[in-house]
C-alpha cells in the first residue's frame, strides 16, 4: 500500500495549489471536501462548489462534491464559473464555497479557494490548517460517511451575477467606448460577455468589445493567464493600438484580477486603478453618508498616491499587510468600503468584502466613460512617482540579508515591520521621498523588493543599493 500524499507542501497561506496527479488527485480533493464540511460545521447546510476551465477542474469539482456529501453537506453546484462568481454565490446564498482553480498558474497546476458563508476568506490561520490536517487524517485512514449523506443540486448564477454587478456600477449613460479585452483563454471569456455584453440577456451597453482569446482553454495556448508578467500583455498592448481602442483590459485565469492598458498600449499600474476606484467609491458613499468616517484599505506596497487620494477625498486610508485573506479580514473588521492591492486584487464592501476584478474594471470604465480625457491622462495623474515593481531574489540565508539591510540603513529613515521590513527615507532639501519594502515569500526562498521614490533617479539608486545587499554572497 502506497503512503498517502503529504498535503503540507501545497496547502499554504491562502489556498490549495499543487501539481495535478502528483499532488492533487481525486482522492485528495474528496478528502478536502469532507474536511471542509467538518472544519466549518457545514453538515446539513448548503456548500457552493464551482470550477474554472482547466481540464482537471470538472473532475476535481465532482470529487470535492463527493467529500462534501459524504460528511452531510448539501452541494450547490454552480459549475463553470470565475472565482468572483463563486464569491457572489457564497454571498448571495449565504453559504460556504469552494472554487476549483489554480488562478494564473500554468496548466499543470490546479487548486481550491475556500470561503466561509458570505464570501469570508479562509487563510491558514483561520481554518485552512484545520482543513489540511483533517484531510490528511482522512487520507491516512478513510472518510467515515455520516448516516444521512448530503444532497446535490445545480444552479446557474451567471445572470444573477451580471445583474448584481450592473446594479453596483451604472454604465448605461457613459460615452461610447471601444475596449480590447484579453481573457487569456480563462474565465473572463465567459464573464465579460455576460456582464459587459448581452450574453446573459441584459441590455446592450455603449461598449464595443474586441475579444482576444475568449475561448475557454485550460492549456493556455496563447500565453499564461498572468497579466502581472509584462510578456503576457504584449498581445493586448498591440491590439489596443491596432484597433485604435480607448483602452484594454486583461483578466487572469480565474478572472478575479483585472489589469488596464491605455490607448497608447502602455500598462496602467494597479495602484493607479486602485486610486481611481477608491475615489469613485468614496464619492458615492459620501453622498449617502454625509457624516462619519469612511475607511479604505491599501496594502503597504501600493504607491503613495493611493493613500494620498484617499485622504484628499476626505476618507481614512488603512495600511495592511499583503495577502487577499488578510485583507478580507480587515475589510470586515474596519468596515472599509474598498481595498486595493498592488497585484490588482480589488475588494468591495458591497461585494461582501471580497475581491472582484470585473467590478474594478466596471468602475474604471465608468470613470473613463463619464469624462473626456484619454486613459493615458488618467494614468499619468495617478502615477506621479517612480516605482520599481516587485523584484524577486533567491536568497539562501534570508536573516543574513535582512541584517545587512538593517545595518546599512540604520539612521537613514523610519523602520516599520508590519509586513517584512519597510524603510521610509528622511526627506531633505535635495532628497525627494523614498521608501522600500523587503518581504520574504511564504512558499519559496525568495526576498521580494518594492521601491518607490519621488524621482526615477532616486528610485533606481535605492533599488540597486538594496538589491546589492540582498544578493551579496
Amino acid at each position: 500500500m502506497t503512503a498517502p500524499i503529504d498535503l503540507a507542501p501545497f496547502i499554504k497561506a491562502y489556498d490549495v495549489r499543487g501539481l495535478v496527479g502528483s499532488q492533487l488527485t481525486p482522492e485528495v480533493v474528496t478528502a478536502l471536501g469532507a474536511a471542509f464540511v467538518d472544519e466549518i460545521d457545514a453538515a446539513g447546510k448548503e456548500v457552493v462548489v464551482g470550477h474554472d476551465m482547466r481540464d482537471s477542474s470538472p473532475g476535481f469539482a465532482a470529487a470535492f462534491a463527493l467529500g462534501v456529501q459524504a460528511r452531510g453537506g448539501n452541494v450547490l453546484s454552480i459549475g463553470l464559473c470565475s472565482t468572483d462568481e463563486s464569491y457572489f454565490a457564497s454571498g448571495h446564498f449565504d453559504a460556504p464555497a469552494a472554487m476549483c482553480t489554480a488562478s494564473h498558474n500554468p496548466a499543470t497546476y490546479n487548486g481550491i479557494k475556500f470561503s466561509r458563508a458570505g464570501a469570508q476568506g479562509i487563510s491558514f490561520d483561520t481554518g485552512l490548517k484545520g482543513i489540511r490536517d483533517r484531510a490528511q487524517a482522512y487520507l491516512e485512514a478513510s472518510i467515515e460517511p455520516v448516516a444521512e449523506p448530503g444532497t446535490f443540486r445545480s444552479v446557474d448564477v451567471i445572470a444573477d451575477y451580471a445583474v448584481y454587478l450592473r446594479s453596483l456600477v451604472d454604465l448605461a449613460a457613459i460615452r461610447p467606448i471601444r475596449v480590447v479585452v484579453d481573457a487569456g483563454n480563462g474565465m473572463g471569456g465567459m464573464t465579460v460577455p455576460a456582464v459587459l455584453g448581452t450574453a446573459a440577456g441584459l441590455p446592450a451597453l455603449p461598449i464595443e468589445i474586441i475579444p482576444l482569446y475568449f475561448e475557454l482553454d485550460g492549456t493556455f495556448p496563447n500565453h499564461e493567464a498572468n497579466p502581472l508578467d509584462p510578456k503576457n500583455i504584449v498581445a493586448l498592448q498591440k491590439a489596443v493600438v491596432e484597433h485604435a481602442a480607448d483602452l484594454g483590459l486583461a483578466f487572469d485565469g480565474d478572472a478575479d484580477r483585472c489589469f488596464v492598458v491605455d490607448e497608447k498600449g502602455q500598462a496602467v499600474t494597479p495602484s493607479a486603478v486602485a486610486a481611481v476606484v477608491a475615489l469613485r467609491e468614496i464619492t458615492r458613499v459620501r453622498r449617502l453618508q454625509p457624516e462619519g468616517d469612511i475607511f479604505v484599505l491599501h496594502n503597504l506596497i501600493t504607491s503613495n498616491i493611493v493613500a494620498e487620494t484617499i485622504e484628499a477625498a476626505g476618507a481614512i486610508p488603512v495600511r495592511t499587510k499583503v495577502g487577499h485573506s488578510l485583507i478580507k479580514d480587515q475589510m470586515r473588521l474596519t468596515g472599509a468600503i474598498f481595498g486595493g492591492e498592488h497585484s490588482a486584487h480589488y475588494y468591495f464592501r458591497d461585494f461582501w468584502g471580497a475581491d472582484n476584478g470585473m467590478l474594478a474594471a466596471m468602475h474604471f470604465l465608468a470613470a473613463f466613460g463619464s469624462g473626456s480625457e484619454p486613459v493615458s491622462a488618467i494614468s499619468k495623474r495617478y502615477t506621479p512617482y517612480a516605482m520599481s515593481g516587485e523584484i524577486n531574489s533567491t536568497v539562501t540565508d534570508i536573516p543574513a540579508a535582512y541584517n545587512r539591510i538593517v545595518e546599512a540603513y540604520t539612521g537613514t529613515g523610519d523602520f516599520d515591520e508590519l509586513d517584512g521590513l519597510t524603510i521610509t527615507g528622511m526627506v531633505g532639501q535635495d532628497e525627494p521621498f523614498w521608501w522600500f519594502n523587503v518581504r520574504p515569500s511564504n512558499t519559496e526562498p525568495l526576498l521580494r523588493l518594492n521601491v518607490e521614490a519621488g524621482t526615477a533617479a532616486v528610485m533606481e539608486r535605492i533599488r540597486d543599493a538594496v538589491l546589492a545587499l540582498i544578493r551579496e554572497h
